[in-house]
């Protein structure tokens, strides 16, 4: 493990952290598309997969300015929260209600990765590296930007899911038919 005596190597790990989390998130994206049934989700993730590509290529702009490898480390937090997103892909039910669940691991992404992102900007500001600061701030948008978007797709999804009063079970089907 290396050692962070200077703001500069902390920047430095966080930039591969996030380095590490943007190319885990351009492998994980197509496969949380494929497992979406609502539209409008499928857009929004297939849009951010863009992004987090584009997100990848300017932490390489980054690395080069700040003249350091933005590879050699694995972001095991990211790693984390894709492993949940596996399991809401491999789960059966009802397709509103699942996609709910996969919003809810997206929502989890983006929030890991705001925080990863202001703590770079914060240490960028302080080395005074404005380039650096400002194409952080973008990618930070984004993310903010992906986020609200699958929460506006989940508050009109969740008007439309199954609670557990409306989930039709076999004895209810008996009782609807007998009358």
């Amino acid at each position: 493990m290396a050692e962070k005596n200077t703001v500069k190597e902390l920047l430095t790990n966080e930039i591969k952290d996030l380095y590490s989390a943007e190319k885990q998130l351009t492998k994980a994206i197509p496969k949380m598309v494929k497992g979406s049934n609502n539209p409008d989700l499928k857009e929004a993730l297939s849009a951010h997969l863009q992004e987090t590509q584009d997100q990848a290529a300017r932490l390489e702009e980054i690395s080069d300015l700040l003249q350091i490898k933005p590879t050699g480390k694995k972001c095991v937090g990211m790693e984390g929260c894709i492993k949940e997103g596996t399991e809401v892909l491999e789960e059966d039910g009802d397709v509103t209600v699942l996609d709910l669940g996969i919003i809810g691991a997206g929502s989890r992404v983006e929030h890991y990765e705001m925080a990863g992102y202001m703590t770079a900007i914060s240490l960028a500001q302080r080395l005074g590296a404005t380039e650096v600061v400002e194409l952080l701030n973008q990618s930070l948008a984004e993310e903010q930007g992906a986020e609200k978007k699958l929460r506006t797709i989940a508050s009109a999804l969740v008007k439309t899911a199954p609670t557990e009063f409306e989930i039709e079970t076999p004895e209810k089907a008996q009782t609807s038919q007998a009358r």
